[in-house]
């Protein structure tokens, strides 16, 4: 029998409970709140920016989970826009079984999503997700005529 004092000798030892890796480094998590006046897209920027001016080079950000989607995906608005005028296009072609009526009904929804982009702005409100997908069911009940 050895006692166990002479084989290891115990001392208590501070340090973080768990280390938090990304990418094989060791990472710091930041999260936070954009403000209500504020777009995600000037946040992700002024975050940057503010990151490359006092960051030492050998540290950088990273977005993860939905910041870093938005930042992959870009901005595919426009696209999603015209996109949602055909489709409303070749569905009242279909109902009318015509090309020349349906361009004439369509023909009010430049006018509608500009009049719903001046009320989101003179509310102060920025043009986020949630007011692109109301102007994508605008294009949609906008064509929507009764039968």
């Amino acid at each position: 029998m050895v006692p166990i004092g002479t084989l290891v000798s115990v001392r208590e030892v501070g340090g973080p409970v768990f280390v938090t890796r990304y990418n094989l480094a060791t990472a710091a998590p930041i999260t936070g709140n954009v403000r209500a006046d504020t777009s995600s897209g000037t946040a992700i920027a002024t975050v940057d920016d503010l990151s490359a001016r006092s960051l030492p080079r050998s540290m950088k950000t990273e977005w993860t989970e939905l910041m870093f989607m938005q930042i992959r995906a870009g901005n595919t608005a426009m696209y999603v826009f015209s996109l949602a005028v055909v489709f409303v296009f070749l569905a009242l072609a279909a109902l009318y079984e015509s090309w020349s009526l349906p361009l004439a009904v369509i023909l009010v929804v430049p006018l509608c999503l500009l009049c719903s982009v001046a009320g989101v702005l003179a509310a102060h409100r920025s043009v986020d997700i949630f007011v692109q997908i109301g102007l994508i069911v605008l294009v949609g009940l906008a064509c929507k005529t009764p039968s």
